[in-house]
């Protein structure tokens, strides 16, 4: 079986080793959503990932409703990107825009959002994050099919957008509670349209969003990310296994370079997952690269790899204090400890201050 230290290919990308930056909310980003330079910093010394997955990154106003996120929807955004992508690549890395539409979770009190659109109209529990502080979240709006038209064209000129700041494909974030998320599982789609219903409906939206990102980067330079096991962001699905079964299946046949899955871990009593692995149905359903997310450390991710469960790992939180978490696994060297506080604080502190090993 593979190290985590030898090479990939990820479709058309030949990532040089199988440990992967997991995307990471951040919040460094101007109100206006557009990258400032210390990110170009924070990105390069996180280069030596065998691939780099960006912080979310909205598609459109609409779709972000996260303060101080960076968006990839106009040219002053592209334009700063560069810089973030230039910088990976003289680096020696790969780095790819996870694109983000939040649905439902968008507050209305953001600049231009309006009403969130989700599959149904139903509301996120507890509060929002905004620049006036925590709010109630509102009850959004079902989409229309013109909705649905508009979304997969902001979803199309978002992957224009990313080929055109450097990026070297993009991540469609499918997971977490956000919009695609809110169409897959039954307990926030509520549709009897040919989106919702059936597992087939459900998914409908999915396989549509990632035909239209394949149609502009192409399939080897697209991936997938789902969440199967747990509640998020109060999004669940009753019966998960057909559901992202089905869903793996269709993102097979669409030919993309890797499905990243994020799914907490379960050991039958106290794990954080809700019930057994959904991943086995998933990368059994799915013939491209497959990469395993959450709770993973060095040990726990060689062990995937040894046992066939995957074939990359991605590692988020690690990453945070750990620049360069390779070099670390490789020479054993004890990892630093990142800081909560400082996670969406805003500053260099606790973002491009973590010393890498010497």
């Amino acid at each position: 079986m593979p190290s985590l230290f030898e090479p990939i290919r990820l479709g058309d990308l030949h990532a040089r080793n199988r440990i992967l930056m997991a995307p990471l909310t951040r919040a460094r980003s101007t109100r206006d959503h557009v990258p400032v330079p210390m990110m170009v910093e924070y990105y390069r010394q996180r280069a030596g990932a065998g691939l780099i997955i960006s912080e979310a990154t909205g598609i459109s106003p609409q779709g972000l409703g996260w303060p101080y996120a960076p968006g990839i929807w106009n040219a002053e955004q592209v334009e700063s990107w560069k810089g973030i992508t230039d910088a990976v690549h003289a680096a020696g890395g790969l780095i790819l825009c996870q694109l983000w539409h939040m649905g439902r979770v968008v507050h209305p009190s953001l600049p231009g959002r309006g009403q969130p659109l989700s599959s149904s109209a139903t509301t996120m529990p507890g509060l929002a994050r905004t620049y006036d502080g925590k709010q109630p979240h509102v009850q959004a709006r079902p989409m229309t099919r013109e909705d649905i038209r508009i979304v997969l064209d902001e979803y199309r000129a978002a992957a224009r957008n990313a080929l055109a700041a450097g990026f070297d494909g993009v991540e469609i974030h499918a997971a977490n509670g956000y919009l695609v998320d809110q169409f897959l599982r039954d307990n926030a789609n509520f549709r009897t349209d040919e989106y919702g219903g059936s597992i087939e409906s459900r998914i409908r939206l999915l396989r549509e969003v990632t035909a239209a990102v394949v149609e502009v980067v192409g399939a080897g330079r697209t991936g997938v990310r789902l969440s199967p096991n747990e509640e998020r962001q109060g999004v669940n699905d009753s019966n998960p296994e057909p559901l992202f079964e089905a869903a793996s299946a269709a993102l097979s046949e669409l030919g993309i370079a890797f499905l990243e899955v994020r799914e907490p871990d379960y050991d039958g009593t106290n794990g954080k997952a809700e019930r057994p692995p959904v991943a086995p149905r998933m990368r059994r359903a799915f013939k491209g690269a497959f990469v395993l997310n959450s709770d993973y450390d060095q040990e726990r991710g060689q062990a995937a790899l040894d046992a066939g469960l995957a074939d990359a790992i991605s590692f988020g939180r690690p990453f945070i204090a750990n620049p360069d978490l390779p070099r670390r696994f490789a020479e054993r060297v004890p990892l630093a400890s990142d800081d909560m506080e400082t996670w969406y604080a805003g500053g260099e502190r606790g973002y491009i201050d973590y010393a890498p090993i010497g």
